[in-house]
């Protein structure tokens, strides 16, 4: 971006033309407390060499996951990205258009979105997806506001087992809308089919719930289903991509729309993104879709080709006619997803997954073994599990620290009910030694 200076004779004929005296006369809106009135403490101006040299000392300062065994999870999951997935999305052939409206001059963008758009129905057995979403808490809060309009009800309840953090962007979702929100809660860590069914009324457009939910635990997603579809509401669930290779797919249980982090499939946990949102659902739900739709024709000379389908380049203008205010999608990500899935394959994805369960199997067994509490030791989990400590969470945490482990996350901000609780994640990465000095620190 260039800058351009503009004289005082220039400025005054700027301000002249708003009907302001002066800059203060601009800045009076602004609350005095919120102005800075002390010069900004910024350091002089360093030429290229020092800079550089500045920025990698603050680079060098941070600590990757690469560098510790991270058994961090909570929906960013340290799992292991093969060599060809950043070596495959740095190809010319998809540094085309971030936002290709031009179909002939993106054909391998929207190729590669039109794959990935393929992969994800295949790996959540739905019937159609979008060509992604900012990340899984968007991809979720705009799951809602397209079952509001599907269904044309107000009522949406949502499972006290979805993230945290989806539910507290749904909340800002919702805050202007006519909807209500109405929590559910879990009973021993589950959401309970029966408890959904209680809460399940005329005006109930549909029941988020998320397989494996929050604390790792997996739900009992096709008696939700049952429940909701029994009163004509929708079931919209969130999911783990990678826990796929091993459970049902949410299409294969009778859910209606289906949102997820794609982080897990080939993209780097990055100190927190950009991450990836997937968006899947039935048919008769497509002309309601968020996003982007990338779809499959033929060019004049008949060969076969690619093209944005049943998106207006105007969405982002249409305000409440928008089907949403989504009006681009996550392009890299959702192209290191797709080569990450095609390289992997079902088998692939099903081997991660296996992995992943068991390993956290093995650390389940190993701290029972040392007496370690975990609360929800007889529900069914994917790779991730709910663990109190002897002594508290902060000493386990610095400890871990000192001997190289990311050993996991705090749980009672979330719920003041698992006071002293560690959420810990197990990926195919994490290998018996590291598991064991887990134990050993944790017991």
């Amino acid at each position: 971006m260039d800058y351009i200076q503009i004289t005082p004779a220039q400025q005054r004929l700027m301000l002249r033309e708003v009907g302001a005296a002066d800059i203060e006369d601009l800045l009076r809106q602004v609350p005095a407390e919120a102005r800075c009135a002390r010069p900004l403490n910024v350091p002089p101006a360093l030429d290229e060499m020092s800079l550089r040299e500045h920025l990698t000392a603050l680079a060098a300062a941070n600590r990757c996951a690469s560098e510790t065994a991270c058994f961090l999870g909570f929906g960013a999951y340290d799992h292991y990205i093969p060599a060809l997935v950043d070596r495959l999305a740095a190809r010319g052939e998809f540094v085309t258009a971030y936002t290709p409206y031009q179909p002939e001059a993106s054909q391998g963008a929207l190729q590669a979105f039109f794959e990935f758009q393929t992969m994800v129905c295949q790996l959540t057995a739905m019937d159609i997806s979008n060509a992604s979403l900012y990340d899984g808490a968007t991809a979720v809060a705009e799951a809602a506001l397209m079952a509001l309009n599907v269904a044309g009800r107000r009522r949406l309840i949502v499972s006290a087992g979805v993230h945290p953090h989806y539910r507290r962007v749904l909340r800002t979702y919702l805050a202007d809308l006519p909807a209500e929100y109405v929590d559910l809660p879990l009973e021993g860590g589950l959401t309970a089919p029966a408890g959904a069914a209680g809460l399940i009324d005329a005006d109930t457009a549909a029941v988020i719930v998320q397989s494996p939910n929050y604390l790792g635990i997996i739900e009992d997603v096709p008696g939700i289903v049952a429940a909701a579809h029994a009163r004509g509401s929708l079931v919209i669930q969130a999911f783990n991509p990678v826990s796929l290779g091993l459970l049902r797919r949410p299409g294969e249980t009778g859910v209606d729309i289906a949102a997820g982090e794609g982080q897990p499939l080939g993209i780097p946990l990055s100190f927190g993104g950009p991450y990836l949102g997937l968006f899947a659902c039935k048919s008769q739900f497509m002309r309601r879709m968020p996003g982007r739709l990338v779809g499959q024709t033929i060019d004049a000379a008949g060969r076969r080709a690619f093209c944005l389908t049943l998106q207006t380049r105007e969405q982002h203008i249409r305000r409440e006619k928008a089907t949403s205010n989504v009006c681009t999608n996550q392009g890299l990500m959702a192209l290191r997803a797709a080569i990450y899935m095609a390289a992997m394959g079902p088998h692939g994805l099903r081997r991660v997954a296996e992995l992943c369960h068991a390993k956290a199997a093995y650390l389940a067994r190993r701290l029972a073994q040392r007496g370690a509490v975990l609360p929800f030791a007889d529900l069914p989990f994917f790779n991730e599990l709910a663990v109190r400590p002897s002594r508290p969470v902060a000493d386990v945490l610095r400890d871990a620290a000192d001997r190289g482990i990311l050993a996991g996350v705090p749980l009672e901000q979330y719920d003041d009910r698992l006071d002293n609780c560690l959420l810990v994640a197990v990926t195919e990465k994490r290998s018996r030694a590291q598991i064991d000095a887990l134990a050993e620190t944790l017991a």
